[in-house]
């Protein structure tokens, strides 16, 4: 027996249909028992692709991703050193021309097209090489921030001790450098309470800051946690088992969390997105009411606005918006291509962009009041000369200071630190999901806990070297070779291939198809001209201020600079590779055919339900015949304005 009845997997949130599917509601399909309907919902027919069990999941999921360390260890930081509050005016502008246009495009081609970050590139195959880079440069990123986690881990659980183990100088670690204990107040006038220590990065660190003083918790985080070595050219050493645990325990996580997809992650994603900010929340109200902390606050918003008119302030902002929010490494497309045709991902887009910022500036004002007070309780007032940037605000500056607190600073410590853990595994459980929809799209016979299984393994392995006494310096390396220099040249050719090979105009079209609202001016303008325009021009201005990476001031060995070009040659070589395969792939009797056809969409390019895909073919084919035939500023007109 046959009914009429809606698809399902083409009904908005409200349990309406929408505007593009309205009129195929009366198509018939086969009815299902309710044991059939379950048995889809929990493992999925073979050739569909599983959905959100809610539209707040995807919405929670894309919180729990973009609001991630960075907020919390990079941000305050950047904004501090690029004009303090003034730096928010660069910031908010680059949001609105590059963040924003560039998530709700990722969020739009992902769910129009139900593909991952490879296969949304079906439309345009020669540049199928983007998404491979992409989903290269996430697994690397997936392998060392893990390794993050695992010794967030290491002092989470140190944190459940009494006394905190960094409060406090122990005598094995040898002589040479003044330590000073965490737990005292001013450090300056402790005597007793020093002891020496001795390595040959801090027998360095002595020369060059003449015999000052030097914090328990920073010499914690190097001699016992780290173990760091002077140099990358002694090696990179044994992995701390320590550490090997707490990696372990994080990629076990992580495995659980997505080992039957966005059906188990979508679950998890509430407690990943809300219980940081109810952490964050609480670490606030006893920030502000800590004596110093409105000076620290206030060291964070005071403007300076001679650097408004630098353009490396222009250019953090446009980093920091960049790797804030996750754009251009194909995460957001993954997540946005289980969600129902007719979600409104304009919505999502909105809100997370400007929760991602509103984040950021609490995680300014929580670090900041507690650094303040860290000031007064040793007697200074230059906040900068306590504030530790990346890492080490994470295991140095706020240990150190939590250390001082006078009433159970344990509570404290393992709120932070769980808190961080939270923000590290909602945003790493995007990226190997990422690398895994990648892997099941192209064999979708491989089942979705083995694949997750397997990359958890491999990257568990990967991740051993980065928890080595030598860790620290292959993580540098790796992040800046096989994550920011590939991320923005990718990133950067996707904007173009979207915008102007696929075009603009038929984007716009998509959108209007898929959510029944037309698309205004503004992102036509950012999608066509500013958000590609700027991105290049900082691509250039990224080139031509190169210096070649260092850490702690060190330079790498010639060795180490050929391995990380030769990661970033690895990513974005994949790009004219794959652009030569398609052309040759490509049926035609001619060259000029074959490189024509491999840049327009595949056939079965549109939406995934086969009704749907034939309403939209008429559809498009109809509005894009007028573009056939015109000028070349006729077609930029159209392809801008529409």
């Amino acid at each position: 027996m046959k009914m009429s009845q809606r698809n399902p997997a083409f009904v908005g949130d409200d349990g309406q249909s929408t505007t593009s599917t309205l009129a195929m509601s009366s198509l018939p399909a086969e009815t299902q028992t309710e044991a059939e309907q379950e048995a889809g919902k929990s493992v999925g027919r073979p050739g569909e692709r599983d959905t959100w069990g809610k539209g707040v999941e995807f919405l929670m999921s894309c919180i729990a991703m973009s609001v991630g360390l960075g907020n919390v260890w990079r941000f305050p930081f950047t904004a501090l050193d690029n004009g303090g509050g003034a730096f928010l005016i660069p910031y908010l502008i680059v949001l609105f021309l590059i963040g924003k246009p560039i998530y709700y495009l990722e969020m739009v081609i992902g769910q129009f097209s139900s593909r991952g970050s490879v296969k949304v590139f079906d439309l345009c195959p020669a540049m199928k090489g983007i998404g491979i880079g992409q989903v290269i440069s996430i697994s690397l990123v997936t392998t060392y921030y893990v390794g993050i986690m695992g010794i967030t881990l290491n002092y989470f659980y140190d944190s459940f001790r009494s006394p905190l183990p960094w409060s406090e100088c122990r005598t094995d670690w040898g002589n040479g450098v003044q330590c000073v204990a965490s737990s005292r107040g001013n450090i300056s006038s402790n005597p007793s309470s020093s002891l020496n220590a001795f390595g040959p990065q801090l027998e360095q660190q002595q020369q060059q800051q003449q015999h000052q003083p030097v914090a328990s918790a920073e010499l914690y985080f190097i001699k016992e946690v780290l173990r760091e070595k002077d140099q990358i050219a002694d090696g990179i050493g044994l992995p701390n088992w320590e550490l090997v645990v707490g990696l372990l325990i994080s990629w076990l996580c992580v495995f659980l969390i997505i080992r039957r997809g966005v059906k188990s992650s979508g679950k998890a994603s509430y407690f990943l997105a809300l219980f940081p900010y109810v952490v964050m929340g609480v670490l606030l109200v006893r920030a502000v009411t800590l004596p110093g902390s409105v000076d620290g606050i206030w060291y964070f918003i005071k403007p300076n606005w001679s650097k408004i008119l630098d353009p490396k302030v222009w250019y953090a902002a446009v980093t920091q918006c960049f790797y804030s929010l996750s754009v251009c490494f194909g995460n957001i497309i993954m997540y946005s291509s289980f969600n129902k045709f007719g979600h409104n991902v304009h919505r999502d887009a909105t809100i997370v962009t400007a929760l991602d910022t509103a984040t950021s500036l609490l995680a300014g004002f929580t670090i900041f009041g507690i650094l303040g007070h860290l000031a007064h309780e040793i007697g200074t007032d230059d906040i900068g000369q306590v504030v530790k940037g990346g890492a080490g605000l994470a295991f140095i500056s706020y240990p150190d200071a939590i250390a001082k607190f006078k009433q159970l600073p344990q509570i404290f410590s393992v709120l932070f630190f769980l808190m961080l853990f939270v923000l590290g595994i909602g945003s790493n459980i995007a990226m190997t999901s990422c690398t895994v929809t990648a892997i099941r799209d192209r064999f979708p016979n491989f089942k979705q806990w083995q694949c997750s299984l397997l990359i958890a393994v491999v990257s568990f392995v990967i991740g051993l070297m980065y928890i080595t006494p030598g860790g620290q310096y292959m993580l540098t390396l790796v992040d800046f070779f096989g994550a920011s220099m590939i991320a923005l040249v990718l990133g950067i050719a996707e904007l173009y291939t979207i915008g102007w090979i696929y075009g603009t105009d038929r984007l716009c079209k998509d959108i209007e198809f898929m959510l029944g609202r037309k698309v205004g001016l503004y992102w036509r303008l950012c999608w066509g001209i500013f958000t590609p325009l700027i991105m290049t021009v900082i691509l250039i201005y990224f080139y031509a201020t190169y210096e070649p990476l260092t850490y702690n001031k060190q330079p790498y060995p010639a060795w180490a600079y050929g391995i990380g070009w030769t990661i970033t040659a690895f990513g974005v070589m994949q790009l004219p590779f794959w652009m030569l395969v398609a052309i040759i792939r490509e049926p035609g009797n001619t060259w000029r055919e074959k490189i024509r056809g491999a840049f327009k969409p595949k056939k079965n390019w549109g939406p995934s339900d086969p009704l749907l895909r034939e309403q939209y073919n008429k559809k498009i084919e109809h509005e894009l015949t007028p573009k056939r035939g015109q000028g070349f500023w006729a077609s930029i007109k159209q392809n801008i304005l529409g």
